[in-house]
């Protein structure tokens, strides 16, 4: 039996290593539910995936430039810039859940990059599930009240009439929401008065 080498290998470190982007991989940065739904339509598909519980993100290792054209919401793509450098945290291959930061499918010789268009494929339907699809245009951020480019719609305000109102928020503020929106909907009738 022959062992293949991989190209680059997680460190035996004792800690969270910063790991430049663009170098051995790409990275795709998604959030924790959004990942998960992805996860499971891969299954054995899937590369090795970076969990980090401090952040509610995981991290799929992807080839280097192959996913620069992607525009999928609440996906990012990190990869090396030309006038910077993308840092990705990367825990000690031997790392598991007992961590907040940890490889939730291992680094291994059969498990390394994952297939840059399967995985395009389960977060694009891993977003249409979770998130409906993508509204028309911008649209602004119920809480901050600033225009974003990925609007995420958590509410339909009914007001009796044929069409409602749709609330929406920006990536940044869609936990903590629903506190707000009840409040919209006992001041907004009001305020049309």
């Amino acid at each position: 039996m022959t062992t293949r080498a991989l190209p680059w290998t997680s460190s035996p470190s004792v800690d969270v290593e910063a790991l430049p982007v663009g170098k051995w991989w790409d990275a795709v940065s998604v959030p924790l539910v959004i990942g998960n739904r992805a996860l499971t339509t891969l299954g054995r598909a899937s590369g090795a995936v970076i969990q980090d519980e401090t952040h509610g993100k995981m991290y799929w290792l992807i080839g280097v430039d192959t996913a620069r054209s992607w525009h999928l919401r609440q996906v990012r793509v990190l990869t090396e810039l030309a006038d910077e450098t993308t840092l990705l945290g990367v825990p000690p291959a031997h790392w598991g859940p007992e961590r907040r930061t940890y490889w939730r499918l291992p680094l291994t010789p059969d498990r390394y990059l994952t297939d840059t268009w399967r995985l395009h494929d389960a977060l694009d339907q891993a977003v249409l599930e979770l998130l409906g699809p993508a509204p028309d245009g911008r649209q602004l951020c119920y809480r901050c009240q600033l225009p974003t480019d990925e609007p995420i719609p958590v509410a339909m305000e009914h007001t009796g009439s044929v069409a409602g109102v749709t609330i929406y928020v920006c990536p940044k503020h869609t936990s903590g929401h629903s506190r707000d929106l009840s409040a919209a909907f006992r001041t907004r009738p009001q305020e049309r008065s």
